[in-house]
């Protein structure tokens, strides 16, 4: 049996984790520095980010598609749905959540409806705005819960809200999330490559180790493991 969302777009949707009501879809893949290069050719097109509601086939799109604005892949936290609008004309970055209206509070979003951005099927409040100037574009996201922003820009882990904190990383680290006073990062390690024949060796190994560091870039532990986040909203180690 074949369910249909009130509005077919043909759109490539993806459940978001650690919940099962909304999946999202965004119009392009374009994300925030692309905004640079595009501004150099006379502007960016524009994006939206719309969510998907599996209890009741209804479609969101908080905002209209307008010019010079992209935005980030959503995370699910403490019951909202977070993600970053980049607004490259008026250089702010915004972090909203955003919402479903429940029955529950269906009376009281009616009324918040008559507000710009607001509606009677969702809620959805402004968390954080960074003017563009503050911060780095590349690999700017959000992840963990609670809900943390930051980029990686070459061997350095940038975190801006809600605490402002800079670690220097080492070849093949990545962060992979922030969790309360906790970055976890993932290092790629390859034993037993032959560089002088460019191939593996019969002693060939590649695997992850997982890094725990704390705010000031102490480690706090080390392992092997790779970290896979799973539909429950938990990460897994394999």
């Amino acid at each position: 049996m074949i369910k249909r969302f009130e509005r077919i777009e043909g759109r490539y949707i993806e459940l978001i984790y650690g919940q099962e009501r909304l999946a999202y879809s965004r119009s392009d893949n374009a994300d925030f520095y692309d905004l640079v290069e595009w501004a150099e050719r006379g502007g960016y097109p524009g994006s939206e980010i719309t969510f998907y509601d599996f209890s009741n086939g209804k479609v969101y799109t908080p905002f209209p598609k307008r010019r010079d604005t992209v935005y980030s892949n959503p995370v699910y936290s403490d019951g909202w749905y977070y993600f970053l609008q980049g607004d490259y004309g008026v250089k702010k970055i915004t972090l909203y959540r955003f919402r479903p209206a429940d029955a529950k509070n269906a009376a009281a979003t009616e009324e918040t409806a008559k507000k710009p951005g607001q509606s009677a099927e969702y809620d959805i409040e402004t968390v954080a705005c960074f003017d563009i100037e503050d911060v780095s574009l590349y690999n700017l996201r959000i992840t963990g819960s609670p809900v943390y922003v930051f980029n990686q820009d070459g061997a350095v882990f940038n975190c801006i809200y809600p605490d402002r904190f800079s670690i220097t990383l080492m070849p093949h680290q990545s962060v992979t999330f922030v969790e309360k006073d906790k970055v976890y990062i993932e290092e790629w390690v390859e034993e037993g490559w032959d560089d002088e024949k460019d191939c593996a060796t019969d002693n060939y190994r590649f695997y992850n180790k997982v890094i725990v560091k704390d705010f000031e870039g102490n480690t706090l532990s080390e392992e092997v493991g790779y970290l896979m986040p799973a539909p429950d909203g938990y990460y897994w180690m394999a």
